[in-house]
């Protein structure tokens, strides 16, 4: 009788060990599986991307750091003309910077309203949500850069095809951070609101902004550095800014690195100053102090 009564516990804790063993040989089985297909993918995609580009990647490897040398070594030959420079293409950084907080806060709004359509027990209109919410993925998924070469084939060239492309990625990208903000918001101030004959868009901008406000300027913040990042680089197409002054800088070769490496440290530093000062109002918006 006692060697049944303790047969049983110890039995019951072997088969407990030995199915908690097999569940983690399956994950390490599954994880070491996953590894090797994403190896291969990442392999396989090099070599396709090897054998398509103009010239090979190991082949031309020895030469990434030709081109800076090169504009370093004419920037510092010319260096008395580095600050004749800057002061002249400090207004095209001025276009740049204004090109990403006009989108921003253009995209800023335009998320925020699909942000309050898009979310459930918030939404006006509940049965439209997937519709809104598709309507965003759509907006995040077409890149900038293709949404600005359409309208500078429309529109010509210059910071508004520029703007209404970053603007156009922001409002998706925002739209989907918000939504997710407004999960969160608590319900009561709205039921309050709701009681006494409030609208809905009364219900939405006295009992939900004042509680998510916070985290949306921090991510607002957040997508206006990456808004300067898209604006310099939609310059290449021609789209206005700082970016096309570095294009054309560029095309003609030495000559002209002096120029590119004045462009470049304008852009560097506008990018460094815009990051620290977003990171500490972000860092008060979303803690209440500024980091250490």
């Amino acid at each position: 009788m006692a060697d049944t009564i303790t047969a049983g516990p110890a039995t019951g804790a072997g088969d407990i060990r030995g199915h908690y063993m097999a569940l983690t040989q399956r994950r390490r089985l599954y994880s070491g599986l996953a590894l090797t297909i994403f190896a291969a993918l990442m392999t396989s995609g090099f070599m396709v991307s090897n054998a398509r580009n103009a010239g090979g990647f190991w082949d031309g490897l020895h030469n990434i750091f030709d081109f800076p040398a090169l504009v370093v070594d004419e920037a510092a030959a010319k260096v008395a003309l580095l600050p004749a420079h800057l002061v002249h293409f400090f207004p095209a950084l001025i276009e740049t910077i204004n090109i990403a907080a006009v989108s921003t806060l253009v995209g800023g709004i335009l998320g925020l309203v699909l942000s309050l359509l898009s979310t459930r027990g918030l939404a006006r209109f509940p049965r439209l949500i997937p519709l809104f919410r598709r309507v965003m993925d759509i907006m995040r998924a077409v890149p900038e850069i293709v949404i600005a070469l359409v309208l500078i084939f429309v529109l010509g060239g210059g910071p508004v095809p520029a703007m209404i492309a970053i603007a156009f990625h922001t409002g998706g990208a925002l739209g989907k951070l918000f939504s997710e903000v407004n999960e969160n918001a608590d319900m009561n101030p709205l039921d309050g609101l709701a009681s006494v004959g409030a609208t809905w868009i009364q219900r939405m901008w006295l009992g939900v902004i004042p509680q998510v406000a916070p985290n949306y300027l921090s991510y607002a913040l957040l997508r206006f550095e990456i808004n300067i990042r898209a604006s310099a680089i939609l310059g290449f197409v021609g789209a206005g800014g700082i970016g096309y002054e570095l294009k054309n800088a560029m095309s003609w070769g030495q000559g002209k690195f002096d120029e590119a490496a004045a462009i470049f440290i304008l852009l560097f530093a506008a990018i460094v100053f815009f990051d620290q000062l977003s990171s500490h109002y972000r860092n008060r918006l979303t803690r209440g102090r500024a980091p250490a």
